[in-house]
């Protein structure tokens, strides 16, 4: 009884205290990256399954029954397309022509915030009292539209159909929605189902749940970690590129959550639905465009720097997100 007193407790500190948890997750990737970069390759393949994990214990918070109501929500879900593919193209694209003379410059600041992200907005949307179990019914939607109308908007963006368009594949789209929400998810929804009953299995089903749920803290932070050493070393090698396009990702990232909670406000969205259209405004697809970038020419070769840096931003930006926006979202 004592043991699960003080873990509770160690519970209730960790959610307490996130955000400084996070930031110094964030300073601990970065000590790490610098001092061990020769590790990046195993740091990079580590994101993956703590991410899935991560989203797994998030997934678990919803009763999936509210997930057919979520999904059935148009008005939700048309705020949802509009503020990341009409609202967010007409502010990247002025951003994007204070880079237009360099072409990786260009390909990869278009490449990442024209993507929304499908993966860890749910968990700053759920940490920040947001609608996220909506987000997650629209995923596939958005990953599914981002796949389609991404080379168009990287062809018009580039002025003709150049390079930056044609080499787009559909693979990374379906493979990161396999790993990242259909893997998780699925496996969520055998864990509650499991946990129904009086069985043995039922008790260990929620003995697994009321674990995971209660990791959220720690694996976001390994999450934090692990992204920004494992590619911290990539943006600290070209500080050129970091001075052009870091101004581009903070004034994005100051104002896509106004534009979100603007269009929730047309749209006579609820304050928890607001929450989660300010998040998927504001978080991009980086860990999905990354392979993307890497598969450029080498003539862009700077593209993956551009993602990567602009991941490191974003995760700045939503550590202190989550305590900020609810308060401005009223």
């Amino acid at each position: 009884m004592a043991s699960s007193e003080e873990a509770s407790r160690l519970i209730a500190w960790t959610e307490r205290h996130q955000v400084a948890l996070y930031l110094g997750a964030l300073a601990g990737g970065v000590a790490v990256g610098l001092a061990a970069p020769a590790a990046r390759g195993v740091l990079e393949a580590a994101i993956t399954p703590v991410l899935a994990a991560l989203l797994y214990a998030t997934f678990l918070g919803v009763p999936f029954t509210r997930l057919r109501t979520a999904f059935a929500d148009a008005r939700f879900m048309t705020a949802l397309l509009v503020v990341n593919f009409l609202v967010a193209p007409t502010v990247v694209l002025p951003l994007s022509r204070l880079v237009a003379d360099e072409p990786g410059l260009l390909a990869g600041t278009l490449l990442v915030l024209l993507a929304p992200c499908v993966d860890y907005v749910m968990v700053f949307t759920r940490l920040a009292g947001g609608a996220w179990s909506r987000t997650l019914a629209a995923s596939p939607v958005l990953m599914l539209v981002q796949a389609l109308v991404l080379p168009l908007w990287l062809a018009l963006a580039a002025d003709g159909p150049g390079p930056q368009g044609s080499g787009i594949s559909w693979w990374p789209f379906a493979q990161a929605f396999l790993v990242m929400i259909a893997l998780p998810l699925g496996l969520s929804v055998l864990t509650q189902r499991a946990a129904e009953g009086p069985s043995m299995m039922a008790r260990c089903s929620r003995a697994v749940a009321t674990t995971a749920t209660s990791l959220m803290v720690p694996l976001m932070m390994a999450t934090l970690a692990l992204v920004v050493a494992s590619q911290v070393p990539q943006v600290v090698s070209r500080p050129d590129v970091v001075v052009r396009v870091v101004p581009l990702f903070v004034v994005f990232a100051l104002i896509m959550p106004v534009a979100g909670d603007v269009v929730g406000r047309l749209a006579r969205q609820e304050r928890q639905e607001r929450i989660a259209l300010a998040f998927s405004a504001t978080t991009r697809n980086s860990l999905v465009v990354l392979p993307l970038a890497l598969a450029l020419p080498d003539s862009m070769g700077m593209a993956p720097i551009v993602v990567v840096t602009q991941t490191l931003v974003e995760l700045i930006v939503m550590v202190i997100g989550v305590r900020l926006v609810p308060r401005l979202v009223r």
